[in-house]
């Protein structure tokens, strides 16, 4: 298999759209072949930086990289930034608003929840200009 790469806009503040771009990657995984336990680690993982997107920084860009070994899932906004990311990683965390919280999101898993599942995180975030996560997933 040589590099195949997929690009996805992630609309902000759309619940209807939110989590397209992982179904869209879970289907095109599937098709390659990729081993269903590991589709479910990026689909999780994945999921939850969409739903950080569109939640929190107006949507972004998901991008996703398939090599022979590897798979890897970059999302990037310009929305706020994280201001502590430390105490963003911690689970229970969150500020998302009531209004968030009342349709089921903000729980404040989504960036645990990430890193658990990937095989490495690393978040690059400035304040007032937007975050880049990149996740890796081993194959």
């Amino acid at each position: 298999m040589t590099e195949i790469v997929w690009r996805f806009d992630v609309e902000g503040n759309n619940f209807e759209l939110a989590g397209h771009a992982s179904q869209q990657t879970k289907s095109r995984l599937k098709q390659i072949g990729v081993n269903n336990d590991i589709i479910r680690k990026v689909i999780i993982a994945m999921y939850e930086g969409e739903i950080n997107m569109v939640i929190h920084a107006n949507g972004g860009v998901a991008t996703v990289t398939v090599q022979p070994n590897l798979i890897t899932v970059v999302l990037a906004d310009t929305g706020k930034g994280i201001e502590n990311v430390e105490l963003a990683m911690k689970e229970g965390y969150s500020t998302a608003t009531t209004e968030i919280r009342e349709l089921g999101f903000g729980a404040g898993m989504g960036l645990p929840n990430m890193k658990k599942y990937s095989d490495d995180m690393a978040i690059d975030t400035t304040v007032g200009e937007g975050t880049t996560i990149t996740m890796k997933f081993k194959i």
